[in-house]
């Protein structure tokens, strides 16, 4: 095994649950001094509660730009949202640049009966998922450096399958290989409001997930800011190339 796989397989704890964030960082429709505007807001309040409430997916703030009020403050009418929730059942929760209900963590036992068990991920394909979303955007022979093992297709359609992670781009390299990256669904299930909310090293410490005797060079990567931006290696996936790699049904010409 090369050393720089020593030093990169980043595994990382399914099921943490983030830090409460202070709910006092937020500004809130208290602050709003102008009685108009705060009515204003508190019906953009009511009508965002409604469009998240009635999506079966995470609404994006652009998506409810677009549907509330001109002139609406969004970042403020969601924080004031959030606080009216933090301490019911369901909470709002923010999911990258989108927003959910969610069952308070605390209450997630009352659902269990009502789950549906789900296949366990082989160790193999929790190792390439935590490599993915490390070191993304990654490629599957940089996956498999770091493995030091050859990593089989089925374990990267498996994580496919589960939408955690998706095809962003193709490296600008000979044979223009895929990149890889986590989604929005990787962020919803493990409860992160953005990749860099990943643990680090203290963390994966404390948890017991790293040996005592990790090598000097052990170090973590960390994630994009923004992993939706490609990077200055990458190209953006063009309909050909979907079509290539199954994702785009080819387009009949006609003679």
């Amino acid at each position: 095994m090369s050393e720089r796989a020593n030093a990169s397989v980043i595994p990382f704890k399914v099921g943490d649950e983030p830090e409460e964030e202070s709910l006092s960082q937020y500004p809130s429709e208290q602050q709003v001094q102008n009685p108009a505007e705060r009515l204003h807001l508190a019906e953009a309040v009511r009508m965002a509660e409604a469009i998240v409430f009635a999506s079966a997916e995470p609404v994006s703030e652009k998506q409810l730009a677009a549907r509330l009020p001109d002139g609406i403050n969004v970042a403020l009418a969601m924080a004031e949202l959030r606080q009216i929730y933090a301490r019911r059942g369901v909470n709002l929760v923010r999911v990258g640049d989108a927003w959910a209900f969610r069952t308070a963590g605390d209450l997630a036992f009352l659902m269990s009966r009502d789950t549906v068990q789900q296949r366990r991920l082989s160790r193999a394909a929790l190792e390439v998922l935590a490599i993915i979303a490390y070191h993304q955007p990654v490629t599957r022979a940089e996956i498999e450096d770091i493995r030091g093992v050859e990593t089989s297709k089925g374990t990267l359609d498996t994580l496919l399958e589960t939408e955690w992670v998706r095809m962003r781009g193709r490296r600008k390299t000979p044979g223009r290989p895929v990149t890889y990256g986590t989604t929005d669904n990787f962020l919803d299930h493990f409860a992160l409001e953005e990749i860099r909310d990943l643990p680090g090293m203290e963390e994966l410490k404390g948890a017991g997930l790293l040996s005592g005797r990790m090598p000097s060079n052990f170090s973590i990567p960390q994630p994009p800011a923004d992993p939706d931006a490609l990077t200055d290696d990458e190209d953006a996936l063009t309909d050909i190339d979907l079509e290539e790699l199954g994702l785009l049904t080819p387009r009949v010409t006609e003679d």
